[in-house]
């Protein structure tokens, strides 16, 4: 591990380039100044929006650098790409020296190096060397990752240490923001979003892409089977909800009902109930008002087929629904256009507002039609999205959570126990030191002792 072996050819520059750490804060930077505009510029919107709010110049500069769909853009996936080249090879270039630590059958200690240290504890023993020595074997073995016992000319020394995996812990975090990286380009390589309008009993196998405005075919189909929405006193949408079932070659394999962040999930694919309009009704209950008798009379309407008047005075076809008809130059809203034919008369074409029940009195025939209610229909919006990245990014919240640990509270701990024979006793030293938390290392070395101290041989 470390560098490649040719240390002069053009490798080392490349090397050495994506193993810098000033690599790594100048990408940090970018990527962080690149975030701020996909914050402030809205993404994947209409383009006569852009144009709108940024003019047509601005809008074509931005559009030239993907700065509207600026996490799927060509230039911020390579900046990831280059984020991750650069802390696999940071990674890999200071790894060979924690290597050898972590992975060596035999660490190496040194008295001396333990006898400069200020962390230190020492207490009198009443008894020999060679009993301590036969206690504290085990003891350590037991406590310990590694431990041994050196003879030296004045009795002898208990090397011991634990947590050396620990140092480990900073590569752990590295693997985590690499394997976060690796699903971001991955949702957004492979993934898509998309938006569907389905109305009731209306069955779709393709979605509109937010991105590229293209259509992403699906391998199933879904079918809106209701739609229903409540609303507040105050006019507001309550909740919306729709009854969706999932098709497979015609077949039905899945149904259930989807509320505003409880998703449907088949295959992957998400799909979730992001919005709601009204479609033209199809169904009218039309009320009939004799002049002369002034009986009332009401019968179901449906757009585009012919219905008998009452008392056998005629027909009524409706041939279609008008969201904003116009009546002599003067807009009156949604209206019902269609064809009335009086027995012994011609058709002739009638006009129903639906806001003005006495708008037929104007026509001056013998009975005044009206549009007495109507079955509201709506179109469910759907937000369908996968995103294959996401068990990757899962997995690297997880690992960065249990590096982070590890990285921050535990440490790789080393321990010398001097003992020194005096008189029928002996005179114990019990040193120590870590790479991290070297604060609480004299507590622990304290503690250490005293158990050493208590402990039955």
């Amino acid at each position: 591990m470390g560098q490649p072996a040719d240390a002069n050819g053009p490798l080392k520059s490349i090397w050495s380039f994506f193993a810098s750490v000033k690599l790594t804060v100048v990408l940090l930077l970018t990527l962080a100044a690149t975030s701020v505009f996909g914050t402030l510029i809205p993404q994947m919107g209409s383009p006569d929006r852009y144009v709108a709010i940024y003019g047509a110049f601005t809008y074509r500069l931005f559009a030239l650098l993907d700065l509207f769909d600026m996490y799927h853009s060509w230039w911020f996936e390579l900046l990831l790409l280059l984020l991750a080249a650069n802390i696999v090879i940071c990674s890999v270039d200071r790894l060979s020296s924690v290597w050898k630590i972590v992975f060596v059958k035999k660490p190496r200690f040194k008295l001396s190096q333990f006898q400069k240290l200020s962390t230190r504890a020492q207490f009198a023993a009443k008894q020999d060397a060679d009993r301590l020595k036969s206690a504290y074997g085990p003891y350590f073995a037991k406590h310990f990752h590694y431990s041994r016992i050196e003879p030296h000319e004045k009795g002898f020394c208990v090397f011991a240490e634990k947590g050396r995996w620990t140092r480990l812990g900073v590569y752990i975090v590295h693997l985590s923001v690499i394997l976060l990286l690796i699903g971001g380009l991955v949702g957004s390589l492979l993934g898509f979003d998309g938006f569907v309008n389905v109305g009731e009993g209306v069955t779709v196998d393709r979605i509109r892409l937010r991105s590229s405005k293209g259509i992403q075919p699906l391998d199933f189909a879904i079918r809106c089977d209701d739609f229903t929405v409540t609303f507040y006193k105050s006019g507001a949408p309550k909740e919306y909800r729709s009854t969706l079932t999932i098709l497979e070659k015609g077949r039905p394999v899945m149904k259930k009902d989807i509320l505003v962040n409880h998703p449907l999930n088949y295959r992957g694919i998400n799909i979730y109930q992001a919005s709601y309009g009204t479609l033209a009704p199809q169904k009218f209950q039309l009320r009939f008002q004799d002049k002369a008798s002034k009986m009332v009379f009401k019968k179901q309407a449906v757009i585009g087929r012919t219905i008998e008047l009452p008392e056998s005075r005629g027909s009524l076809l409706i041939t279609k629904y008008s969201a904003t008809a116009s009546f002599r130059g003067h807009a009156i809203g949604e209206a019902l256009v269609g064809r009335l034919t009086l027995k012994g008369h011609a058709p002739q074409p009638i006009l129903l507002p639906l806001r003005f029940p006495s708008f037929d009195k104007m026509r001056g025939g013998a009975m005044v039609i009206a549009v007495d209610s109507y079955d509201p229909r709506y179109y469910t919006g759907l937000q369908v999205t996968r995103d294959p990245g996401v068990p990757i990014v899962y997995a690297g919240f997880i690992i960065i959570i249990a590096g982070c640990f590890i990285t921050f509270f535990l440490s790789h701990q080393r321990i010398c126990v001097q003992v020194i024979p005096k008189g029928k006793g002996a005179v114990v030293t019990v040193m120590g030191t870590s790479n991290k938390n070297k604060i609480g290392m004299p507590q622990k070395v304290s503690q250490l002792a005293k158990k050493l101290a208590k402990l039955k041989l």
